[in-house]
């Protein structure tokens, strides 16, 4: 079992005195980091201040104070009196010199298409749709959905909503009908602009057809506008239905951006719960961007030279992260239309090498899928242009980190762990590449956040697993759930005054590190003894038969709870009742006979999201039989329930 105690990289002078967070510690008088987050997290104001002008954002009229939390930690507003659109720092700032010719965004499709786009055609393209979408009667406050697969199109809607003062709601490409409906339906969208379809493994994927009986539930929408991504033939409703190229050819390509206030709405981006409607978190045009470029300058030290590749969705705050970020710190974003393993397991480093992508981020989830392919796929080809490896979504297992941070990045490159939320714009915890790195780990809260582990009586722990919570408000933070407000003050902030409770179960070590346990509600409690299930599922994973595993806690008379296994067998291993005993001895080994699985089930697959989380609460209540699974919208993969009933 890999080591996960030790450290295992430790920034080089090359990765201190070139990185854009030294350069801001040495600007402000910070001589180490440490002294820095103190800083940022006790002057509050200063600190975000300071970082405004360190991004270099531009505004039609200066803020005159940089909070307000009169109404309470909450409801902070920020930036009060400016006026700032995130589209003239993403866009129109860079238009006017030289930077209007280099390449904003690179695309690949999965049948192996690609396309270069300059600033310049990104801004003209923008300002074309923003004419078109004036000329059907969107405006400021307007809301728009976007139904799109990851194409340069896709980053033209977002922004052209933008430009104007809409609202734009990211939904996942992959959705069915009833989930793009939910979300159209309850934030009224007036538009939805989709694309015909997509590619997965070599099959066509139609979107106009989810997109139209979508619209058929959701009165609303007036019009659709439609992206010919395949230029295949679909259904068509005169009057209603707009296509994409006829409706931008010929329009004008300036357009005067929308003066908005610091404080006015750009997204609502929507997060699954286990029960009712998906929650609507609303953003603004002072928060999220402004979060999302410090985490990427600070933490993954994006560069104006830097090719970033995230594998996300629009659908996933992954997906505006990186456009937002990447535009706004002027970086170069590579976006991919397929999947990362077709037709052969090596597509995505095909990808890095084509394309010298310098900054790369992926999910754990992803990389233990990867692993089982074989080291042999990443060793053909030539992965140098890396820099910086970058991975969120779900916990790590010390064999994958390893793999990742050995085979991917040829352990010279930092593995920059990131963890945070929707609800956050980005990150709460992370690392940067002036810190060192435990594998697994954290090096810190990001600065500005001020992250604190807490008992269940809200008092701060080391050493022992507690609640992730904030105590300080940060220019990210949702304002709020799109008409629920309520929801939202008892989902973050009911449990301790004036602190948000993130959900997640959390540790820090004797050297400082931070590591994450799961989120709290997926905690298993045997006998008194409480165990995350990324514990168990590690203990899982190191066994050479193992690709992938989620663990459970079920109901049980004597011991309150009891652990429940599922196992996804790597490539040549086969189901046996002598492996799942195996199995069990494995994870008593490790984490003591009270955490022994009381069973252990060979599955085909795991339920996840969008965004390659494991649903762990699916699998939970797929075995105890509920007939109520809550919100299932963001799963991408749906045959993953005959899995889990065939393993049951």
């Amino acid at each position: 079992m890999a080591d996960n105690s030790a450290i295992a990289w430790q920034p080089t002078s090359e990765y201190v005195e070139g990185s854009r967070l030294y350069r801001f510690m040495r600007a402000h008088r910070c001589a180490t980091f440490e002294d820095l987050f103190r800083r940022s997290v006790e002057e509050t104001e200063w600190f975000w201040d300071a970082i405004v002008k360190d991004l270099g954002l531009e505004w039609y009229e200066p803020y005159t104070k940089v909070l307000d939390s009169s109404q309470g930690i909450a409801w902070t507003k920020w930036f009060l009196g400016g006026r700032f659109n995130l589209v003239h720092n993403c866009l129109d700032r860079y238009v006017g010199g030289e930077s209007r010719n280099r390449v904003a965004c690179i695309w690949e499709g999965e049948e192996g298409a690609s396309r270069k786009v300059t600033f310049q055609e990104l801004y003209q393209d923008t300002n074309r749709l923003a004419h078109g979408l004036r000329s059907l009667g969107i405006g400021k406050g307007d809301v728009v959905g976007i139904f799109m697969p990851m194409v340069p199109e896709t980053v033209v809607a977002a922004l052209a909503c933008s430009k104007i003062g809409a609202i734009y709601v990211p939904i996942f490409s992959g959705f069915a009908a009833a989930a793009v409906a939910s979300r159209l339906q309850d934030c009224e969208a007036k538009l939805l602009i989709t694309a015909d379809g997509f590619l997965r493994r070599g099959k066509t994927v139609p979107m106009k057809e989810t997109a139209d009986e979508a619209v058929r539930m959701s009165p609303s929408v007036k019009h659709v506008i439609v992206y010919p991504r395949l230029g295949m033939q679909i259904p068509w409703a005169g009057g209603r239905d707009i296509a994409w190229r006829e409706f931008v050819e010929g329009a004008r390509k300036e357009f005067q951006t929308e003066r908005t206030f610091a404080e006015d709405p750009f997204m609502i981006i929507y997060t699954s719960g286990t029960t009712g409607r998906p929650k609507g978190t609303v953003h603004v045009h002072c928060g999220f961007p402004i979060k999302a470029a410090q985490d990427m300058a600070h933490c993954f030290d994006l560069r104006k030279d830097d090719t970033m590749f995230w594998l996300t969705d629009l659908g996933w705050m992954m997906g505006p992260w990186e456009i937002i970020g990447c535009l706004l710190l002027g970086g170069r974003m590579l976006l991919y239309d397929g999947a990362i393993d077709y037709p052969a397991p090596d597509r995505l480093w095909q990808l890095v090498e084509r394309h010298r992508v310098s900054v790369l981020g992926i999910s754990p989830t992803a990389i233990r899928a990867l692993m089982r392919t074989g080291e042999e796929w990443v060793r053909k080809h030539d992965l140098s242009s890396l820099r910086i490896l970058g991975s969120t979504g779900e916990p790590w297992n010390p064999e994958p980190w390893f793999w990742y941070f050995r085979n991917v990045g040829g352990g010279r490159c930092p593995i920059i762990n990131y963890s945070g939320g929707t609800e956050i714009s980005g990150g709460i915890v992370g690392c940067s590449p002036i810190q060192p790195l435990k594998p697994c780990s954290f090096a810190s809260p990001i600065p500005g956040m001020d992250a604190d582990v807490v008992d269940g009586q809200g008092r701060s722990v080391r050493g022992e697993v507690g609640e992730l919570v904030i105590r300080k408000p940060w220019p990210g933070m949702t304002r709020g759930f799109w008409k629920d407000p309520q929801k939202y003050l008892d989902t973050y902030w009911s449990r301790f005054p004036a602190v948000w409770v993130h959900g997640d179960w959390v540790s820090v070590d004797k050297d400082g590190m931070w590591f994450i346990h799961g989120r709290s509600d997926d905690t298993i409690k045997v006998s008194g003894k409480r165990v995350g299930p990324a514990e168990v599922e590690s203990a899982l994973v190191s066994h050479p038969s193992v690709s992938e595993a989620a663990a459970i806690g079920v109901p049980h008379d004597l011991k309150g709870e009891e652990v429940v296994c599922f196992v996804v067998l790597q490539i040549g291993s086969s189901p046996s009742d002598p492996l799942r005993e195996e199995l069990k001895d494995h994870v008593t080994g490790r984490l003591g006979k009270a955490l022994r699985p009381e069973e252990v089930k060979f599955i085909d697959e795991l339920p996840k999201t969008r965004n390659a989380k494991i649903m762990r609460r699916v699998l939970r209540g797929r075995y105890l039989g509920a007939s109520d699974l809550g919100d299932l919208s963001s799963m991408e993969n749906p045959a993953a329930l005959e899995a889990i009933d065939r393993a049951i």
